[in-house]
This record gives structure tokens, C-alpha cells and sequence, in this order.
């Protein structure tokens, strides 16, 4: 075993990673976990480099006064290590962080940065990933023996003396079975009971399957993760990852009785850590879940990517909505339809009469009630009966009735590109699952005006012609540079960057500012309690 090795030293700052910079007395750089700026710390180092080491908080000796207690103090450090700090403090470290990144790369922004955040801190995740873990019982007995956990007569029972640890048989019997989250810093995992990230209903349906697989004296080394979804309802789903066919596992009637509208066995390939689908073994109910942005159902799978913070989401789309010049049109023709409400009225009691809907009295006009993106078919009659009416105000003629044409790249279900990117949209992206998913809700939308397009983003170059307006929401590697490449030869107008990775997003920028510069920035809080933080610039050409 290592020597474990520990160092004292106070805090500086907070870093890129999310960490916390100390200075070793040797000189390196200490990237250190679990800390605060101004606290004095005592570390144990995990990893060490030449010119830096990495290192966890072992204990505070002089805290910060911004210092508050985890709600997960387990297993914090896996998941979310900000909550050591409130969340106004972890709002200002964000704004910091954002800005070192644009600083770093010589880009200005035009005005300060702002962070929206619904000040929900927990309980917002809709999807978590657990791992599993199994010791035996005389094991961990021995374990909570030492650290004074269990004592007495009780330790050592009949029932655990002829626990053969050599024995497949006997250590799937022996075993304990719990849900856990890999530890920071190490190989290790933390035995967990859920996650305060996770919405509620989460953590029920985890345990619940939990207890039903150590009924089964399952171990943790046949199985891989349990992945647990849910929508904005608390709606579950969730997919079992194992690594030996076990399709009856769980059998038909005892997922029936699990607080999910639906479930999976999926046999994974064990030689992968990965949760890759190699195999389904089993499916139960209804696998698929539906959730609104902006108004506009989406259906996604279990595995399928999704946000996982939905209600700030929705927050980005409607910034980013107000830079598309066909919604911004549509909302001016609402807001002088509505100043002429008297006309309006009557004109559409006309309409609706020709159109056999018979409505007596303006109370009931909806024409300011209708979803900004693309409504089913009943709300679109509606919407073309607003546009009839204003095509007879020559005023209102320069308004495009079509849209301008938008490109939505690294676009994974559609949800920017559907919502916002108009009337004329094409949306890229590589990922097969996601596609498929893509075009599903364009049928069922009936969009005939989207098309998807399977290709990564750099090998779809051809659509960028310089006439439409560009949405990117890249990976946290950025833009490819062929993407960058040829956004600066073609020169669409607009560019939307949308990206998970200031850092990478400043390089970009540092990058197009040559042709663009930047009209509007903002930040947002996707995923509190940890360093990351999502940020979307909008670029004009110059």
C-alpha cells in the first residue's frame, strides 16, 4: 500500500477545475478539494506531478467565514463539491471563473456578467448514474467494530460464522449490497443512500430497487450501474446495467410493483467500465419519457441525452429566442396586433366564423396565448388567421413569414433548433440515438420545415452558407477547428454559442472575434453545487 502523504497550507483562490489553489512550501501548485480561499488546510495528496500536485481537504484548521456544512458530507466530494458554500457565494465564484476565462484569452466582454439561477440547489437533477458496492457481512462487521460502530456479543453471530469468503455461492449470500458514488481522488467508491441533487422521486426508485436486489442476494461485481430518469412530473424510468445475463433478475411482476413508469436489464459488456448497451435483456412498461420546453413536447429515452436542469434551460432558450430575428418579428406583429385590439376582434370573429368555430365575443381570442415555438396543428390555424390580418397592414408587409433560415449544430435532440431556430432549420448531429430521438419529435411535431441531419458537426460543413443564423452547444472540447474554420469564410450574421466550458467557448470567440464581435452574454447556474456553469455568447458580424 502507499504511503499517504499530507501537507499544510493556506488557500489562495478558486480555480478553473472548481478547485481551490494553495502553494506547496516546496514551491508546486496544490489544486485541492473540499477548500475555501483564506482557509487553512491540511491535505491529503492524491496525485503528484512535477510542476503541481492534487490533494483533498483532510481537515480545517482555520475556515472560511463563507464555509457551511454539506448536505451529503459523505459523498459530496463526488458529486458536488460546492456545498461546502451558499449559493449567492458560489454565484459570485462562477461570475469569477467566466470571467478569468475570457481574460485568459484576451476577449473583452462588452458589459458584466450576470449568472441566472432559480436559487434551486437541490433536487433538481433528472437523471443520476449510480455504481454499486458489495463487502461481506463479517467484513464489514470487522470494519464498524473498529471505527466503534458495532460492539458487543452481536458482532461475531452463528449466522456469520461460516461465511467462506472464497465461495461464489457464499459471497453472493454474505454480501451486502448498497448503492454508491466512486470517490474522489481514489479508486474507492462511498456507500450512499441517493443524492440531495437528485429530484426525490430519484432516490425513492433507487432504493426501492436496492432493496428488491439484495432480497435476491445480488453482488455488486455482477452488476454494473443503475441509470434513473425522471420528467418534470416525477415520472421514472430506469435501465439496470449487469454484467452477466441475468435477464430475470427482476421479473415482470416485481417491476410492476417499483415506483417507475417503466424499466430495463441491459447487459453491458464488463470489459468496458462504461455503461454501453450491448445487450437488452429485458424491457417493462413504457421506457420512454415526454417532457415540455417552452411549451413543445419532447419525448427522450432513458439513455438518451436530455438537460438534466429543465427549468433554467428553458431560461438559456428564452435569452437566446430574443436574437432569432423571425420570433423577434413575431413578437412585434403580436404586440401591434394588440394595440389594435378593437379591429383585431372583430376581423377574427369573421375568421373564426368561416372557419366554423363560431366565437361570440373577443374574451375568448387566444392570439396572445399561444406557445412562442411551433404550435400543434389547432393553435397553427389560429396563428395563420394572426398573419392573415397583419399581411393587410402594408406596414406590417417586411415582416418574414417564413423564417430566416437557421443551422442548430451538435443539436442532440432537437431541443434549441425545435423550440427556437424558426420556421427553415436544419439541426446536425452525430450521435445515431439521438437522431433517431431528433426525428421522431419532428414527426410527431409535424415539422416539415426541420430536417435532421446525422453527421458530426465538421463533416457538415456545406451547411453553412453564410445566410443563416448559427446555433452552436458544443461538447465541453469546444468547436472543431474546420467548424471555426469555415464559420469564418462563410459569415452567417448571427452566431448563438451556447457552451458548458467557458474556457473552450473563450478560445472559440478569441478566435471568430476577428469577423464577429459580441452582442450579448450570459450566464447560467445549470448545475449548483458543483464548478460548472454554462454560458452563451451571441456574435454579430462585424
Amino acid at each position: 500500500m502507499k504511503r499517504q502523504s499530507f501537507e499544510t497550507l493556506t488557500l489562495e483562490k478558486v480555480v478553473g477545475g472548481g478547485q481551490a489553489l494553495g502553494t506547496l512550501t516546496d514551491g508546486r501548485k496544490c489544486f485541492v478539494w473540499g477548500g475555501l480561499p483564506s482557509e487553512t488546510v491540511t491535505v491529503r495528496i492524491t496525485k503528484k506531478k512535477s510542476h503541481f500536485v492534487e490533494a483533498i481537504v483532510e481537515e480545517v484548521i482555520l475556515p472560511s467565514p463563507d464555509r457551511i456544512q454539506p448536505r451529503d458530507p459523505d459523498s459530496y466530494l463526488s458529486t458536488s463539491p460546492w456545498q461546502i458554500m451558499p449559493l449567492e457565494i458560489e454565484q459570485i465564484y462562477k461570475r469569477q471563473l467566466i470571467d478569468d476565462a475570457f481574460t485568459l484569452h484576451n476577449v473583452t466582454l462588452p458589459a458584466a456578467i450576470d449568472i441566472y439561477c432559480d436559487n434551486v440547489a437541490y433536487g433538481y437533477r433528472n437523471k443520476v448514474e449510480f455504481s454499486w458496492y458489495s463487502e461481506s457481512v463479517v467484513s464489514r462487521a470487522v470494519s464498524q467494530k473498529k471505527s466503534g460502530l458495532v460492539s458487543g456479543p452481536e458482532l461475531f453471530s452463528d449466522n456469520n460464522q461460516d461465511i467462506d469468503a472464497d465461495s461464489d455461492r457464499e459471497e453472493s449470500s454474505g454480501d451486502t449490497l448498497d448503492l454508491a458514488f466512486f470517490r474522489r481522488g481514489s479508486k474507492g467508491k462511498i456507500v450512499i443512500d441517493g443524492t440531495s441533487l437528485a429530484h426525490p422521486a430519484i432516490n425513492n426508485l433507487a432504493r426501492a430497487i436496492r432493496n428488491l436486489l439484495r432480497h435476491k442476494r445480488v453482488a455488486a461485481r455482477q452488476l454494473k450501474t443503475l441509470l434513473v430518469r425522471c420528467d418534470q412530473s416525477g415520472s421514472c424510468v430506469w435501465q439496470l446495467y449487469v454484467k452477466d445475463r441475468l435477464p430475470e433478475i427482476i421479473t415482470a411482476t416485481e417491476a410492476a410493483k417499483l415506483p417507475a413508469q417503466g424499466g430495463e436489464i441491459i447487459y453491458s459488456d464488463p470489459r468496458s467500465p462504461a455503461s454501453r448497451i450491448t445487450e437488452r435483456l429485458a424491457l417493462f412498461g413504457n421506457t420512454t419519457l415526454t417532457d415540455a420546453i417552452l411549451g413543445i413536447p419532447f419525448r427522450y429515452a432513458c439513455e438518451g441525452f436530455f438537460q438534466v436542469n429543465i427549468p433554467v434551460y428553458e431560461q438559456a432558450l428564452r435569452d437566446m429566442k430574443e436574437w432569432m430575428p423571425y420570433n423577434k418579428a413575431r413578437q412585434e406583429r403580436r404586440a401591434q396586433l394588440a394595440a389594435h385590439g378593437d379591429i383585431d376582434s372583430q376581423q377574427r370573429v369573421i375568421s373564426q366564423k368561416k372557419s366554423g368555430q363560431h366565437r361570440e365575443s373577443k374574451q375568448h381570442d387566444s392570439s396572445n396565448s399561444f406557445s412562442e415555438g411551433f404550435a400543434f396543428p389547432a393553435k397553427a390555424r389560429q396563428e395563420r388567421q394572426l398573419d392573415q390580418l397583419a399581411a393587410r397592414r402594408p406596414e406590417e408587409k417586411d415582416v418574414c413569414e417564413t423564417g430566416e433560415p437557421a443551422l442548430d449544430l451538435y443539436a442532440g435532440v432537437g431541443t434549441i433548433g425545435l423550440t427556437i431556430g424558426g420556421g427553415n432549420v436544419t439541426l446536425v448531429e452525430i450521435n445515431t440515438d439521438a437522431v433517431r430521438e431528433m426525428q421522431r419529435n419532428i414527426t410527431e411535431l409535424d415539422r416539415t420545415d426541420a430536417r435532421a441531419v446525422l453527421a458530426p458537426s465538421e463533416q457538415a460543413l456545406d451547411h453553412i452558407t453564410g445566410k443563416e443564423i448559427v446555433i452552436v452547444d458544443p461538447p465541453r472540447a469546444g468547436l472543431h477547428p474546420d467548424v471555426i474554420a469555415t464559420l469564418l469564410q462563410q459569415l452567417p450574421p448571427r452566431i448563438l454559442y451556447l457552451s458548458c466550458n467557458p474556457v473552450t467557448q473563450a478560445r472559440d470567440v478569441a478566435l471568430l472575434q476577428q469577423h464577429y464581435r459580441i452582442v450579448h452574454h450570459r450566464g447560467y447556474n445549470f448545475f449548483p453545487r458543483t464548478p460548472h456553469s454554462e454560458h452563451l455568447v451571441v456574435l454579430d458580424k462585424k
